[in-house]
């Protein structure tokens, strides 16, 4: 964040028993808003019970959309291990409550969550099929067979073969690599991409992020004599492949101990393994991590666990020493590594990859994250940011035909579900065009175009409806499909997409609550603003990363006020300081609450969620509010 400094803080060394949380201390700049008469405090007392009296403390709901949102407030942690693990780390019971909600209950759990350690990964040995897909490249090396790394054209996919091909291409040569053309192959392992091993000479294929349901397409790579190792994060049809060794932790009988891996993240214990069983010290793996980060951040895998670790120590990477590619992509960004989010991944470094595969080929994509000469990686770099101005224009023009199309129809208006078809649409942003008509209408969605002869479309879901089991059962009317709970992909003829529309509409108004048709936003804790103190928000900072099952944490403040006035920001912002009784001021941002300007005015008491932020201004550090909602 951007915006101008705010509340005044130093935070201290000092923290949790044992554990070292801050090297420095860190200065925050006094709130020109910090400070509040006496005067203007008797007439905010004032107007705080006249308006209690006449609210009878029930909250007056608006219309505009952010009043429509459930505010969802976790269930109570454990109090009794609340106040245990406060006690332990000696820190505030709100803290201690993010911590027990996250399954950690005593100072050794709380010690692995803050600290996280390489030596936290675990034994790559430990997946099923992970020693049979070792020994298969050691031989292949050794007999100089051509090794061929293939593949998906997503961040997933391009990250995942950069890192392995990269890796392998170090200790052998005789090895390519390559990525199926979105418009033309489609999704997964093709009988294109296996006829062009055939040709090549390739006898083994390393699959990366795709694969575990192709069966028949390895059956038909057996028949010409060519291997492949899979390498995938999906879940299992009922068989797996007939391949040589398919790693995957979520197949029924692997017995490794984190689930929730990326397809990078399968590709970096294949290169961890080699590395492990043929004497290369770790460092040689380690240097991916930036590319393992990506693909965490990018495919929305959750950041726990294993994930948490790779996340974290790639994130330290892309600070302080990316690969060339992602260098390029950050100064095309027209940032400087040193203090990028996970957040700045999504949205920063992930479009631009994912650009090339949308618009053009996903091959450049590797070329540049594979890239040893800053040169090449700027010429590649900036033509891939060129494609993704494209994919901008493509995004915008669909979905505003999408919408055109949803709210000219009635019948379609009232669905709980959402499936729109255009067989103009270009294929490569109908994901994104999906992600946007579910976040304004708030229910599954699937947006369909053609592509050689069939209809194709991607598919995004709402908080707790699992879209692939719905997309299950309609399997009678798919080709294929793929994917995770909230997003999914498929491809269907085009004379079932009528009698597809009805049967997804009937299995999801038939299965989702209504609950789950109304967006939230989840709560953690009811926090005053006195309590956001130096070492309370030193402590909640090393949360981070965050993302998916560690989201940063929002908290609710109640009967707020303004202190002093509150602003426009572009055309929907809303920048403010807000204080409770007694408190200091804190500054705000409030993105697209444009619509409650008029409501806030000096002594009108409302209620905030919120997360809590570092916001850095002409190297000055301040803490600000990132407002999610307001009631009044």
């Amino acid at each position: 964040m951007n915006n101008e400094p705010g509340r005044s803080l130093k935070l201290s060394v000092s923290g949790l028993k044992g554990i070292n949380f801050l090297v420095e201390s860190t200065e925050y700049e006094p709130s020109p808003n910090a400070k509040i008469s006496i005067a203007a405090m008797y007439q905010i007392l004032n107007v705080t019970l006249a308006v209690l009296i006449a609210k009878n403390y029930i909250y007056c709901y608006k219309s505009c959309k952010d009043m429509n949102k459930r505010w969802a407030v976790r269930d109570n942690a454990d109090e009794d291990l609340v106040r245990k693990l406060s006690a332990e780390l000696n820190i505030d019971t709100v803290l201690s409550s993010l911590l027990v909600n996250r399954g950690i209950s005593d100072y050794e759990g709380a010690r692995y969550f803050f600290r996280p350690d390489q030596r936290h990964l675990h034994d790559p040995f430990l997946m099923k099929d992970m020693e049979e897909a070792i020994v298969r490249i050691e031989t292949a090396i050794a007999v100089g067979e051509k090794i061929l790394v293939y593949g998906d054209y997503d961040v997933d996919g391009t990250t995942a073969v950069a890192t392995v091909y990269s890796f392998f291409s170090k200790q052998y040569k005789n090895m390519e690599y390559y990525i199926p053309d979105r418009y033309k192959e489609g999704y997964g392992i093709s009988t294109q991409g296996i006829d062009y091993a055939a040709q090549h000479g390739f006898s083994l294929i390393i699959a990366l992020d795709c694969g575990i349901k192709s069966v028949d397409k390895i059956d038909y790579a057996n028949t010409l004599g060519i291997d492949f190792i899979i390498c995938d994060h999906h879940l299992p049809g009922a068989h797996l492949p007939a391949a040589v060794a398919v790693l995957d932790p979520k197949r029924a009988d692997c017995e490794y101990p984190y689930k929730e891996l990326s397809g990078c993240g399968i590709g970096f214990k294949l290169i961890q393994a080699y590395a492990e069983k043929n004497g290369i010290q770790f460092e040689a793996v380690a240097q991916y991590l930036d590319l393992a980060c990506i693909s965490i951040s990018c495919d929305i895998v959750h950041i726990t666990g294993e994930n948490r670790v790779l996340a974290h120590f790639g994130l330290q990477k892309i600070n302080t020493g990316p690969c060339i590619g992602v260098k390029t992509l950050i100064e095309i960004a027209g940032k400087t590594p040193g203090c990028l989010t996970i957040s700045d991944v999504v949205f920063l470094i992930g479009p631009r990859i994912n650009a090339a595969g949308r618009i053009d080929d996903a091959k450049h994509a590797v070329e540049l994250l594979i890239a040893c000469d800053e040169n090449v990686a700027r010429a590649k770099g900036l033509m891939i940011n060129t494609r993704n101005t494209e994919r901008k224009g493509h995004d915008l023009t669909i979905t505003d035909q999408a919408l055109d199309m949803i709210d000219s129809d009635e019948v379609l208006i009232g669905k709980k579900s959402t499936v729109v078809f255009n067989k103009d649409w270009h294929k490569g942003v109908i994901g994104i065009v999906a992600s946007r008509l579910t976040e304004k209408y708030y229910r599954p969605t699937i947006v369909l175009t053609q592509s050689n002869g069939h209809v194709a479309g991607s598919a995004r879901s709402v908080l707790g409806f699992d879209l692939y089991e719905a997309l299950c059962e309609c399997k009678d009317l798919l080709i294929q499909f793929g994917g995770h709970k909230y997003a999914a992909g498929l491809t269907m003829l085009p004379e079932n997409v009528e009698a597809f529309k009805d049967r997804f509409e009937e299995v999801v108004s038939t299965t989702i609550s209504a609950e789950q048709l109304i967006q939230q936003i989840q709560i953690d804790a009811e926090l005053r603003l006195s309590q956001i103190e130096p070492k309370f928000f030193r402590i909640l900072n090393q949360f981070a990363p965050f993302g998916p099952e560690n989201m940063a944490p929002v908290f609710i403040s109640k009967n707020v006020y303004v202190s002093g006035n509150a602003g426009l920001v572009g055309q929907a912002h809303i920048k403010m300081a807000v204080m409770q009784e007694g408190t200091a001021a804190f500054d705000c941002i409030a993105f697209n609450h444009g619509e409650y300007l008029p409501q806030l005015k000096p002594g009108v008491p409302f209620d905030i969620c919120y997360s809590i932020e570092e916001n850095i201004w002409r190297e000055r550090r301040t803490i600000q509010l990132n407002i999610k909602g307001m009631r009044f």
